[in-house]
């Protein structure tokens, strides 16, 4: 329990600043924005695009843990989206918001420092697996349901819509990163000492660039908004994502150390993304920023849980 609580209490420390320094203006929306425009459109995508470029994927690929983990990823991107839309009377394009905050789950943030303290740094090798395709995929599923949601009634043939999805997929920076690391890992040449060294100062600056700028943006908005939906989104990311990745990284035979990487990262509350995507779209920005920071609370809980069934 120490454990945990030394790598997930300085996560919320960092937030912590960072809400504390725009509540008394130390810094304005101005450079939030900003901070969180490097975080994503910089920082991020480099160490995605290290992680990528150096990933032996032939040794560490697996049908089973995709599987697994996307399934349960998809059936609550799912299930929020429909239940925030009948059940809730959201707007649709809230309801993809909202759907999208199940979908992605935090990996980056919480997922590899958790496995690495709890398991060991050998033991990462299913995790940076299934992050090699988290944005592409995720991103694909969001931003393909928000853009087929938003242009209904605007008479748009489904040609120009699946190019309009296309492209809005691959402007992602966290997606170009993760492909064009992909790319280099296809190539065999290996990263360069000077590329490496400006890639690892970039990617040690992503994850406390992005925490304390998602400080700043929570102070913006005041905690609460539709407690029913972000009680759901809290229930279907902590509990019932892993509780499917688990029972189907048994059934199909995911061995220890896939199984503890595949249900850890299930187990994560909704990371800094969920909120960028519905910022970005203008839509539940209130319930998005609201989930993260409670969910995030609340996966202290469900680690611990998770760490005690899993082998």
């Amino acid at each position: 329990m120490s454990a945990l609580l030394d790598i997930i209490l300085p996560v919320f420390l960092i937030i912590g600043f960072g809400y504390a320094a725009r509540k008394t203006n130390l810094i304005l929306d101005s450079g939030v924005d900003g901070m969180m425009r490097f975080a994503q459109n910089f920082a991020i995508p480099c160490l995605l695009f290290r992680n990528m470029a150096t990933l032996d994927i032939a040794a560490n690929f697996e049908p089973g843990i995709f599987a697994a983990f996307y399934s349960g990823a998809f059936f609550c991107f799912i299930a929020s989206g429909l239940l925030a839309f009948y059940a809730f009377k959201r707007a649709p394009e809230d309801s993809v918001a909202i759907g999208f905050c199940c979908l992605f789950s935090n990996s980056l943030l919480l997922g590899l420092p958790i496995m690495e303290r709890a398991y060991g740094s050998a033991a990462l090798a299913g995790n940076f697996t299934i992050i090699a395709l988290h944005s592409p995929i995720l991103y694909t599923a969001g931003i393909a349901a928000m853009e087929v949601v938003r242009a209904r009634g605007t008479g748009l043939s489904p040609t120009a819509l699946t190019t309009k999805i296309a492209k809005q997929i691959v402007r992602q920076p966290l997606v170009i990163g993760i492909l064009l690391g992909l790319a280099w890992n296809l190539s065999g040449l290996p990263l360069f000492a000077v590329a490496d060294g400006a890639l690892q100062l970039m990617a040690r600056a992503a994850l406390p660039v992005a925490l304390f700028g998602l400080g700043g943006i929570l102070c913006q908005y005041r905690f609460g908004g539709d407690m029913r939906v972000i009680g759901m989104i809290c229930a279907l990311s902590l509990i019932v994502h892993p509780l499917i990745t688990f029972t189907l990284g048994k059934a199909v035979g995911l061995n220890v150390d896939q199984l503890r990487s595949a249900v850890v990262t299930a187990s994560m509350a909704p990371g800094v993304n969920a909120y960028l995507f519905a910022n970005a779209y203008g839509v539940a920005k209130r319930v998005s920023a609201s989930s993260v920071l409670l969910a995030t609370a609340l996966s202290i809980l469900s680690i611990v849980v998770w760490l005690h069934i899993l082998p």
